[in-house]
């Protein structure tokens, strides 16, 4: 029987991206000598700083990939820019404190593309995150966030730590948050999408539908965690995109929501809500160095539940993603 050498804690474990590294892990990606605990904030309340120590005692990690934030679309971050900076700032302080404390070998951090700063040239690179404000709407987690590529300098710097962090574009997939005035903008739109069916009246999405943005599937997210987890030594961040050339506008997104799930009803854009930042085109040119062959899932697949590059598990998600995660996604509220 191997011997197990890596346990490696996922906060946020029940999250989007947490249930998909799950996912992959069980189905083949996992090694013999490490084993997986992924936990979610019913096993510690991370904002308190003896409850995070005492989580870390509890199962002894050697590698923490850390997901757990305070998160939500672009309303939630309107109304409560200081619920997130605060929050936020006290989790990733908690988390990366204890894991120094404890002598955790590596941390890999989950970072988001809003953190870059909102007057920029494109595409934006991993060497501008700090090159001037953030967008802002978001303001207070985009701050929040982009101190944890301070502290893993600092940590590195001080202490010789290898904390990183991750820098996805905008993730999707099964087990999202389907809560339309808190939730991201492709799960919100199925969420809307299923009600107009419903009700049988048109399709309203907030804004202009120009805003244009690069998405991800959780899985294919999870597999590229899993390579950084093991195999990726910088302290400085990386991000983990789709190419440029596959930015959608958020008109586009959803006429491939409607399209997918059958909706033959009216689109219309309400221009009296905020579209947020314009666009965030992110260079994945750093991530194509190390792993020039890696297959991102196509959107229109991904929205689909099709995944041609997660290929392995007898069982590959077969279904589209307002039926994954349970009876109904209106569930996952």
């Amino acid at each position: 029987m191997t011997e197990v050498t890596k346990r490696i804690l996922v906060t946020g474990g029940t999250g989007l991206v947490g249930r998909a590294i799950e996912k992959v892990v069980a189905d083949g990606e996992g090694q013999p000598d490490e084993e997986w605990i992924f936990v979610s904030s019913r096993d510690a309340d991370l904002t308190s700083s003896s409850e995070t120590k005492a989580l870390f005692e509890r199962h002894k990690p050697t590698h923490v990939i850390h997901l757990a934030a305070m998160v939500g679309g672009l309303f939630k971050n309107i109304r409560s820019n200081l619920d997130f900076w605060r929050t936020n700032i006290h989790i990733n302080d908690n988390v990366l404190h204890s894991a120094h404390e404890l002598g955790v070998q590596k941390v890999v951090s989950c970072l988001s593309t809003c953190i870059f700063p909102d007057k920029t040239t494109y595409p934006i690179d991993e060497t501008m995150i700090h090159n001037g404000p953030p967008h802002s709407s978001n303001f207070g987690y985009s701050y929040a966030k982009r101190m944890i590529d301070v502290q893993n300098r600092g940590y590195s710097e001080q202490h010789g730590r290898c904390f990183t962090a991750v820098i996805p574009t905008n993730v999707f997939g099964p087990h999202d948050n389907f809560n339309i005035e808190d939730g991201h903008v492709l799960p919100g739109l199925i969420h809307k999408v299923y009600l107009a069916k419903q009700s049988g009246s048109a399709l309203t999405v907030w804004g202009t539908g120009k805003p244009r943005r690069q998405f991800i599937y959780s899985l294919d997210l999870a597999r590229l965690f899993i390579w950084v987890l093991r195999e990726y030594d910088e302290v400085e961040p990386i991000i983990l995109s789709v190419g440029e050339e596959d930015e959608v506008s958020i008109r586009e997104a959803a006429e491939a929501i409607a399209e997918a799930m059958e909706f033959r009803g009216e689109l219309v854009f309400d221009t009296t809500k905020s579209d947020g930042q314009f666009k965030k085109t992110a260079s994945n040119a750093k991530l194509r160095r190390y792993l020039p062959e890696f297959q991102f899932t196509p959107f229109r697949k991904g929205e689909m539940g099709e995944s041609p590059g997660y290929t392995r598990g007898p069982t590959p998600c077969h279904q589209p993603l307002w039926h994954l995660g349970g009876p109904s996604f209106l569930d996952e509220e």
